[in-house]
């Protein structure tokens, strides 16, 4: 038996009512990030965030819990960039390289699926406290996303 966490996967899927290219620049641009990027508690200023966006690029976040001031560092690297269709990073500080890949669907009425796959996922983000945070980041993506489109 072995006492390291075990590796799971995730995938979580949103539509947006928004174009393709302005879900992606929303996802890959800093002055776009700082308004949604981590959960609902958490803030991520805009001089915390490092986007370098080409394989081998750093993307770095630093989110803030607004209550403690506590900071929650996240260190990325792009493996592959693919405009407005698809990201993927890796996470090497995370125990088995925990790797996202993120699609971006148009679907040809103005709105864009966006499938977020995780894998090496640890278990501590694995849990169901982890993945409810992951939903509101998501959420707080999506009310920033139609905010620029209203």
């Amino acid at each position: 038996m072995s006492d390291q966490p075990q590796a799971g996967e995730l995938t979580y899927t949103r539509v947006f009512d928004a174009p393709r290219e302005l879900v992606f620049r929303c996802m890959t641009e800093p002055e776009h990030l700082t308004h949604f990027w981590g959960p609902a508690g958490v803030s991520t200023p805009r001089e915390n965030i490092t986007v370098d966006l080409r394989p081998g690029g750093a993307f770095e976040t630093i989110m803030v819990n607004q209550e403690t001031g506590e900071e929650y560092p996240m260190r990325a690297v792009y493996v592959e960039v693919d405009p407005p269709h698809k990201l993927v990073w890796t996470e090497p500080d995370v125990q088995g390289g925990m790797t996202t890949t993120i699609t971006f669907a148009d679907l040809g009425d103005g709105r864009t699926e966006v499938t977020t796959h995780q894998a090496n996922v640890p278990e501590w983000v694995m849990s169901p406290e982890a993945q409810a945070g992951f939903e509101t980041s998501l959420d707080r993506c999506d009310a920033y996303v139609a905010s620029l489109v209203a």
